[in-house]
């Protein structure tokens, strides 16, 4: 029998590790990801993880759930983008499933979000504690900004007319496209401003009052899904399993969400 000599296992072992690394490199994937603003902060603050946890590439971008500029997912996916995984406003996905351009059984709970109000860091903070509160403060304010996705969708179509002040609020409030409405608020451009919490937290030179309250309030879920006809399924089950597992649920609750219920597997 050949005598295997210290050198030779040396030689042995590396070439194993050489080719564990080139086959963990050629599963590698790029992701296309296009994530909504309001899990944006915990999707930025969890990639790194996911990445070195599975060697594969998350190449993102930004865009509203829903509206017509063209960043907003629904537009990307009509225009052919090459994207694996979207993370969006729930209902918004659910009409993309609907259409079959995401996949009916590939897509998973993330989070819930509350809408919040800021106002220019230093100015005044107005009540919004209560219901009649809020009513008074949107009355009294003369300028007021809100998202051109889901809370200010909720804003603008129902809660305006249920508080009975629908035409009060046409000549002083508008819809902002495309833009956070932190940024609007922050260079004084709107007295007040509505949007998800989570993405008025990483916005500077604004305070958050806090959310509106829980009588006038609109959750929202956010999900993510799977393109129709992904070219890396694997890759892009193995990111929203990730983004749904217990290691995300600290880093999405320090983002200003709810984490979804864990589901018992």
């Amino acid at each position: 029998m050949k005598k295997i000599t210290l050198g030779t296992r040396v030689k042995q072992t590396v070439l194993a590790i050489a080719i564990g690394v080139a086959s963990n490199l050629a599963m590698a994937a790029d992701v296309h990801v296009v994530s909504s603003g309001g899990f944006a902060a915990a999707y930025k603050a969890l990639a790194p993880g996911f990445e070195q946890q599975t060697g594969h590439k998350l190449i993102s971008a930004w865009g509203p759930s829903m509206g017509q500029t063209k960043e907003a997912i629904p537009n990307r996916l009509d225009r052919g983008e090459k994207i694996d995984v979207v993370i969006m406003v729930g209902d918004s996905l659910q009409r993309l499933i609907d259409q079959g351009k995401v996949s009916k059984t590939d897509h998973e709970l993330l989070a819930l979000s509350r809408i919040g109000m800021a106002v220019k860091a230093g100015a005044p903070q107005p009540d919004i504690s209560t219901v009649e509160a809020l009513k008074t403060t949107l009355l009294n304010a003369k300028s007021i900004a809100y998202s051109d996705s889901a809370s200010g969708v909720y804003l603008s179509t129902v809660l305006f007319k249920r508080l009975g002040i629908e035409e009060q609020m046409k000549d002083k409030a508008r819809m902002i496209p495309g833009d956070p409405v932190g940024h609007i608020v922050a260079r004084g451009d709107a007295e007040i401003g509505f949007q998800q919490i989570s993405e008025l937290k990483p916005v500077t030179g604004i305070d958050i009052v806090g959310p509106i309250p829980d009588s006038a309030q609109q959750i929202t879920p956010f999900s993510a899904g799977i393109v129709a006809n992904t070219a890396e399924p694997a890759a892009a089950k193995a990111l929203i399993d990730y983004l749904a597992s217990p290691t995300a649920t600290e880093i999405i609750k320090s983002t200003g969400l709810d984490p979804a219920p864990q589901k018992n597997k």
